[in-house]
Order: structure tokens, then sequence, then C-alpha cells
């Protein structure tokens, strides 16, 4: 079979190591156990974390053991990483409900029976700490020299770095000894803004136990633009289909810049290199293509096969001039509120295709908003009865965004 290592690192999602021949190896010799952490921020997950599901899962593929750490003790103090104030505290039953959340939406990349995989909490060990005893075992073996050099501190050095924060190091390093303890964890991964912690997790190991563990982190994902995986016009590309439509997702990537095609295709699919590659090398019209694979191949690793070839349907009858529309985003309006009149804005607002009325008006004077192909001019219009064409309304907002108001 081959090495893990070297799947990771021809897909792109290798960065840093602390050493590459004893990683390979380790996978050559294996199972590893290794773990990411996922912090319960909120109740699912969204394309940023995609990175991290989609390195565990290539794991399992290739007959290793990751872990799936969800951080409620961690999160309870908040990561300071690439952060310029303190994190949004939430409450321990929060926190607790999210857990369950994330942990339902990795059970669609991960096999969880027979101990394949692991969904584990830093609550079970975390809050029951002796706090005298912690610092008297674990703390002694940081300096608070190094601690302060490194970047995430740096940072938050600058607007004010709480106790409370200073601590997350020192916990997520904990986590790691645990794992290595009670799961023997050898590896750890995560994002290069990680990077410090990590390390620091690997020392303590070595420090106490005496045993060996290794760190690998990925790069931070940007698109050809520099800007951050994941964001769209109206927030974070969630993994939920009640949270972002799977039409709305298959959207996402259909639409990727052609400098990122390859470099998706690589990251978010399963696809064999090879044919990332074939995919990757057409131009100009052909191009499209690659984009639908992406588009449908991402789509069907988050929402199934079904809805992904529903998704890509969906688009085609809209942008290819088919005529069966039901599997586009839809929503509901009664008859009697259509037939009194409804304005165009409010119409758009609770369709989703706007997040305030600012903004829908602004989309209406820049001539991006339509409703069944006509344009919308007028920011204060009323669509009626009048304006139904097959007991629907088409709205659409700017280029790509479709959203169908069927009346009941």
């Amino acid at each position: 079979m081959i090495n893990a290592y070297d799947v990771l690192k021809e897909r792109g999602f290798v960065s840093q190591v602390t050493d590459e021949g004893a990683v390979r190896k380790a996978f050559d010799e294996g199972p590893v156990t290794c773990y990411i952490g996922f912090d319960p921020t909120a109740d699912t997950l969204h394309v940023g974390n995609l990175v991290s599901i989609m390195i565990l899962s290539h794991l399992q593929q290739c007959g290793h053991k990751p872990i799936a750490l969800i951080g409620v003790g961690t999160a309870s103090i908040g990561d300071p990483s690439g952060k310029t104030e303190l994190r949004q505290m939430l409450t321990r039953e929060q926190l607790e409900e999210n857990a369950k959340g994330i942990k339902a939406t990795l059970s669609r990349y991960l096999d969880f029976d027979n101990g394949n995989a692991q969904v584990v909490n830093n609550a079970d060990w975390l809050f029951n700490l002796q706090y005298i005893d912690f610092l008297r075992e674990v703390g002694r073996h940081f300096s608070v020299n190094r601690m302060l050099s490194a970047e995430a501190y740096k940072i938050r050095m600058e607007t004010g770095l709480t106790f409370l924060e200073f601590n997350y190091q020192i916990l997520q390093s904990y986590d790691f000894l645990m794992l290595s303890r009670n799961h023997g964890c050898a590896m750890q991964m995560g994002g290069d803004d990680q990077w410090g912690n990590i390390l620091a997790g690997v020392e303590l190991i070595r420090r106490m136990d005496g045993n060996s563990a290794e760190a690998v982190t990925t790069p931070l994902v940007t698109n050809a633009s520099g800007e951050k995986m994941g964001k769209t016009a109206s927030g974070a590309l969630w993994l939920n289909a009640d949270r972002v439509s799977p039409y709305d997702y298959y959207q996402y990537w259909v639409n990727t810049d052609d400098r990122d095609v390859e470099k998706w295709l690589a990251t978010f699919t399963f696809l064999p290199m090879e044919e990332v590659r074939k995919l990757s090398s057409l131009e100009g019209a052909d191009l499209r293509e690659a984009k639908s694979v992406l588009a449908f191949e991402a789509t069907k690793i988050t929402h199934g096969e079904e809805e992904a070839q529903k998704a890509r349907d969906a688009a085609k009858s809209v942008f290819g001039g088919g005529s069966d529309r039901n599997d586009l985003p839809s929503s509901e309006i009664q008859t009697a509120v259509l037939a009194g009149g409804i304005g165009v804005i409010d119409l758009f607002m609770q369709a989703g295709l706007g997040s305030s009325k600012g903004e829908v008006r602004r989309l209406i004077q820049q001539g991006g908003a339509s409703v069944n192909g006509n344009r919308v001019d007028d920011i204060h219009a009323i669509l009626t009865s009048d304006d139904l064409v097959d007991h629907a309304l088409l709205l659409r907002a700017g280029k790509k965004r479709y959203h169908r108001v069927v009346v009941v």
C-alpha cells in the first residue's frame, strides 16, 4: 500500500514536519494513530475544517487510525492563535451540545465502527485536573520565555494576552500526552498556526514519558486571490445541508477560480492524482468541465452522491436552459401574502439572498437582481401573483445565486 505521508505530500497537505524520515517510516510500519483537534465553537464544521477532515479520511483509507479530538476543555479557554482579541466564551453545556453536532458531521467522512476511527473529548481529562498537581507535574516542563516567542502569543501580547489564554499551549500539549498514553497516539497534525503548540506536545511526551512523537502541519489554505478558504457573500460555507444547501455548496465549487482548480481537486476530492493533473491541464471552455467534476466530487463527499446529482441537474436546468428546477434552493410563500403584494427587497431577504436590506438595495441598483429572468431596476418594486411563472418566482442575485419561491 502507498505510504500515507507520500499521499498527503503529493496532494499538498504537508507544510512542516518534525522528521520526514521518521514519519514516513512510521506509516510504512503502521498502523499509526494520529489526531487532529477541532474546536466546538459551533454545532457543525465549515469548509475551513475540511482540510483536516480530508487528511483524517486519507489516513483511514491508508489503513491508519485517526482520532478527531473535540476540544470542549480547551475551547473553554479559547485558542489565541490568529486572534487579536479574546474569543467569546461559551458555557460547557453549549460546548458539549456543539460537540455532538460535530461528531455527527464527522461521521459522514470517517468510519467510527469497530474502532477504525475515534472521536475523543478532552473534557474527559481536563475538567478533572487538580490545579496544584498539574502545575507541579506538567507546568514545570514549560519555559515562559519560549512560550512568549510563539507567534500566537506575540500577536496577542500587542492587544493584551490574558492568563487564561496563556494556558492554552500547556493544555493542548497535555492533550497530546493523554492521547499518547491512553490511545497510543504518536502523531499530531494541524494547521501551520498550530506548529508551536504541537511541538510543545511532542516535547512534553519526550520529557515526561521518554517516548517519541511526530508532528505534521498543513499550509494555510487560501485561494488564488489570497483570501481564506470557504468565505462566501452570505458567510461561512458550512458542511451541513440545513446551513448551506447542497446546491449552494455545489455552486461554490463550480465557481472556482481557474487558478485554483488543480489545488482544489487535489485537496478536496479523492480523485487519483493522474486524473487531477489531466483535468487541470484543460484550458478555456474545457476547464469548465474540470470545475463541474470538482463541484460534483466535493458535493458527493459532503452530501452524498444523490444530492450531488440533484445539485448538478439543478445547475444545468438554470444555466443550460433545462426546465426541471425543483432541486434549486427553495422556500414557500402563502398565496394570500403574494396576493397582497410583497416588496422585492423583503422577498430577497426572506430567500437568504441578502444579509440586510441595504445589501439587497445595492444589488438591485447595480443591476444584479432578477425575477424569472427579468432584471429588477426598481428598489420599491412589489411582486404579486401576476409575476408567477409555473406557480413560482425564480430569484437571482448576482450571476450564480438562485432561489425558487414556491406559492402554496
